[in-house]
């Protein structure tokens, strides 16, 4: 197994897909309706692993911390996807969500895939945004603590 950095990622692949398997439990934690919105453990799942991407890129003084994260972003959007797929009963005990309206009288099996085709696409999108938002800090937060040093135009 190739151990060192993508060239093109800043990271290797195990450590993108390591980073992004942190974010996990609380997809499934929350399907499972194992925590709640609001509490303090639900905040604990949602800032941790991102507060780690963030670090662990900076630390490492990865070259490119916004392709790195975002890549991260986008395997979590995945996982994120695969997660709320896998545990998608169990999220709703009481049965599907149903559509309203005009579109109350379409086939039930068909509302399923409409809401799962959109609950796949919104977790791709939270996920990738998620890297983005962590890439843009963890970019700020290596150029203010790595910059160089002025150099200035005196010499002693």
């Amino acid at each position: 197994m190739n151990t060192t950095p993508n060239q093109g990622l800043g990271l290797p692949w195990w450590a993108i897909i390591g980073l992004a398997l942190l974010a996990v439990p609380r997809v499934v934690l929350h399907d499972l309706h194992l925590i709640d919105e609001g509490t303090w453990l639900n905040a604990l799942f949602v800032w941790v692993p991102p507060i780690v991407w963030i670090t662990v890129v900076v630390a490492k003084r990865i070259p490119r911390p916004f392709v790195a994260l975002l890549s991260v972003g986008v395997v979590y959007g995945l996982l994120l996807a695969g997660g709320h797929l896998l545990f998608w009963d169990q999220a709703f005990p009481a049965g599907n969500p149903q559509l309203g309206g005009n579109l109350a009288d379409i086939d039930p099996v068909a509302q399923s895939l409409i809401f799962k085709t959109f609950a796949t696409f919104s977790s791709g999108v939270t996920g990738t945004l998620v890297g983005v938002i962590c890439g843009l800090i963890a970019t700020g937060l290596s150029k203010l603590i790595y910059r160089s040093p002025h150099t200035g135009g005196s010499s002693t």
